[in-house]
This record gives C-alpha cells, sequence and structure tokens, in this order.
C-alpha cells in the first residue's frame, strides 16, 4: 500500500512540474480506475474462467454442492469435497451443518442447522471428462436434536405420501417465470421505463427478435437440467413478453418436490451466468393488462390412469373443492394479484372445474374426458409456490375417505 501511494504521489508531482510532457499520457490515477473496470470484468471473461476449468480434478475427490431451501423459499447452497466412494448412493452421503442465523432459520445464539442429503444430481456447472460426475445435493433441514425445522416443508410433505406407494402418483409441474434486466424492473423485450407498444399474444411460443426474449437462457437451462438428470419435459415462451415457462415430470411422489427445486436452483445459476435478474412473483407487473405467472400441477393417480379413472378424477376434484381456501394458504405469496378471474385464471375466492377451461381453478383436458382417464391441472399455484406444500396438499386431500358434495362443471362456452 505504501509503495503504491508512493507511485501515485510521483505520478501526481510529474503532473505539476511538467504538464506538457505528461498532459497527451494517462494519468496513473486514470490507470488504476482502468484497472479497476478491466478488474471488474474478469469475473465474466470465458478465457479467464477457462484457464481455470481447463485444471484436472483429482480421480479420488468430488465436489459435492449441496443446496437447501431456506425461510424465504429460496435455494442456498455451498460446496464441500468428498472421496468418490461416498458418492454413488445418498445414503452413503455425510449429513453437513450451515449457519441458519443468516438464512431465517435458527437464532443467533444455537445457529447450527443440519443439512439432510435427500436426492443427487449430476452438477451441470462443474462437467468433468474423467468418467467420474461432481454433484449437486438436494437436502432439508432439522435441528441438532433430529427434528425438522418449520421451514422444512419436505418433511410436512412426505407424510401426506407416507403409505401411499401403491398409488403411484405422478405430478407434472409447469414453472413460469419472468426475466428482468439487472435493474430489477425492466423485463426482457421491455422499453426501459415504458412497456411493449404490442399487448400480448404474439409473444405465446413466439420466434423473432421482436416476440422472444431470453431463448438463450431457457435453452441453457433446459440443457442443464437433461444434464443433471432432471425430468424436464419441455419449455416454451410465455404470453407476457419476458415471461417463459418449463415442465418438470412426470414425477412420483415427493420426488416431484425435488426435482422442481433443483430445476428453480440450476435456472438461478443460469441467471447468474447471463447476469439477468429472475423473478418467481406471481404478479411482477401489475399494471396493465399482462398475464401472470403460476406453477400449474397436473395430477394422475394409478387408478385415475386405468379404465374409468375419469370418475375418480372427479371425486378428486370434489374433494379439491372443499378445502379450496386451504390449498390456496399454501398456493404461494401474493396469488391474490394473480387469481383475479382474469388473463387465463379464476378467482382466488371461488372454486370451479371445467374440460379444458383455462378459466378455471381446476381443468380436466379434452384427451382424458375423451379416453375416460389420465390426469387433472390444478391451475391456482403461484409461481413461487412451494412444491412440496402444494403436492403434498393435493395428495393428503384426495386420498381422504370423505364424502363431498358433487360440483357442477363450468360451460366448455366458458372456456
Amino acid at each position: 500500500m505504501k509503495l503504491s501511494l508512493a507511485i501515485l504521489s510521483m505520478a501526481a508531482t510529474a503532473t505539476a512540474f511538467a504538464p506538457s510532457l505528461t498532459a497527451p499520457r494517462t494519468s496513473a490515477l486514470s490507470m488504476v480506475n482502468q484497472l479497476n473496470i478491466q478488474t471488474g470484468k474478469a469475473q465474466l471473461d470465458t478465457a479467464v474462467i477457462d484457464r481455470f476449468n481447463s485444471l484436472p480434478y483429482p480421480a479420488d475427490k468430488v465436489l459435492a454442492e449441496y443446496v437447501w431451501v431456506d425461510a424465504a423459499g429460496n435455494t442456498r447452497s455451498k460446496t464441500r469435497t468428498l472421496p468418490v466412494k461416498r458418492t454413488t448412493a445418498v445414503e452413503n452421503l455425510p449429513r453437513w451443518n450451515f449457519d441458519g442465523s443468516s438464512t431465517g432459520q435458527a437464532p443467533g445464539d444455537d445457529s447450527e442447522v443440519i443439512l439432510r442429503p435427500c436426492r443427487i444430481f449430476k452438477d451441470p456447472f462443474r462437467p468433468r471428462s474423467d468418467g467420474v460426475d461432481n454433484i449437486l445435493v438436494m437436502c432439508d433441514t432439522y435441528t441438532p436434536s433430529g427434528e425438522p425445522l418449520p421451514t422444512n416443508t419436505r418433511a410436512v410433505a412426505a407424510k401426506s405420501f407416507e403409505g401411499k406407494e401403491d398409488e403411484e402418483i405422478w405430478f407434472g409441474l409447469e414453472q413460469e417465470f419472468t426475466l428482468f434486466n439487472l435493474d430489477q424492473r425492466t423485463p426482457l423485450g421491455w422499453p426501459k421505463g415504458g412497456v411493449p407498444a404490442r399487448a400480448q399474444g404474439p409473444y405465446y411460443c413466439s420466434v423473432g427478435p421482436e416476440n422472444s426474449f431470453g431463448r438463450a437462457i431457457t435453452d441453457a437451462h433446459y440443457r442443464a437440467c437433461l444434464y443433471a438428470g432432471i425430468e424436464i419435459s419441455g419449455t416454451n415462451g410465455e404470453v407476457m413478453p419476458g415471461q417463459q415457462e418449463y415442465q418438470v415430470g412426470p414425477c412420483v411422489g415427493i420426488d416431484a418436490g425435488d426435482q422442481l427445486y433443483m430445476s428453480r436452483y440450476i435456472l438461478q445459476r443460469v441467471c447468474e451466468e447471463f447476469q439477468v435478474y429472475c423473478t418467481l412473483h406471481p404478479k411482477p407487473i401489475v399494471e396493465g393488462d399482462w398475464n401472470g405467472a403460476g406453477m400449474h400441477t397436473n395430477v394422475s393417480t394409478k387408478s385415475m390412469r386405468e379404465p374409468g379413472g375419469l370418475e375418480i378424477i372427479k371425486k378428486a376434484i370434489y374433494k379439491l373443492a372443499a378445502k379450496h381456501q386451504e390449498h390456496i394458504a399454501v398456493y404461494g405469496e401474493g396469488n391474490e394479484l394473480r387469481l383475479t378471474g382474469k388473463h387465463e385464471t379464476a378467482s382466488i375466492d371461488q372454486f370451479s372445474f371445467g374440460v379444458a377451461n383455462r378459466g378455471a381453478s381446476v381443468r380436466i383436458g379434452r384427451d382424458t374426458e375423451a379416453e375416460g382417464m389420465g390426469y387433472f391441472e390444478d391451475r391456482r399455484p403461484s409461481s413461487n409456490a412451494d412444491p412440496y406444500l402444494v403436492t403434498g396438499k393435493i395428495m393428503a386431500t384426495i386420498m381422504e375417505d370423505v364424502e363431498v358434495p358433487e360440483l357442477k362443471a363450468l360451460d366448455r362456452e366458458v372456456a
């Protein structure tokens, strides 16, 4: 530091006594500013990154990225080195811990939270060419005494699935999200401080630079999920410019929550690379005629997929209707801004269902109606909903042995 100050002092002195010699040149202070700017860019310089990525990993070691869900429902992670032999099965992975006082999950005077590994995925951000995989580890959270944290919604959902393996319940989750510039105010494709000149419509499943925004991001996320081993089944541009969707499933039981949360983690890591802000808010643009964002949840039990399954589906829907408000309570924050009865949603205050009706709370597909078996779609969960709570609540409700009133379907003309 003293040497640097001395150099700057000498440069300033030279400028004072010989301005004609130093004026055409960049001053030492300006050079420092230039250096700072370039240093800031270095973290995004692929040549610099590739230099370190080319270093080989030790053949007997694996990097394990432990991922968990914090108190706000966001994913967090940290890395540890493990012997290869400990990463062949999730039950072989060691438990770990973190500072829960920094994530809203523990007080400062007793801040240790235990991470329990639940599911292993391949790490798409640290690929290897030696036949060994670095891994992502989906974890849930416990106190040191072994009790699930209040924020451990996976443990809550797991109770709904216990003893019901014969049902082979499938979930397909449609995750919508919105991409913004780093100002967190301007969605991709929107003019800064303004709105698009055209109303929504041409942006859905669109092509062309005037319609599609963020395709490189969704393609990168798609490929990263496939590499990781996530059952990602599709992707498309959504109705609002800057809004995108991908689908995960079918997944069986609790695995739907594991896969969806890991896909969200991967999405945020991809957006980190592209330096784009991603939000799961269900209504990021509240002014104007723009759609919100949901996590439509497709559901099918073994009996629903067999002949006569349509009647099983209807009975499940009647049970969902009877507990509408209980479901709304766990279907995501800010959902009242989205479920208005407009923009392909039903009202948050009233349950409804219909065939091919995207304005209903629950939709039955035309193919399911025609074949008399299949699945139904719960359209109420918001894009930021907790997939553990959503899938667990649906499972608990439709498996109840209760009698509930039948409900008349909305006419197709309403669709």
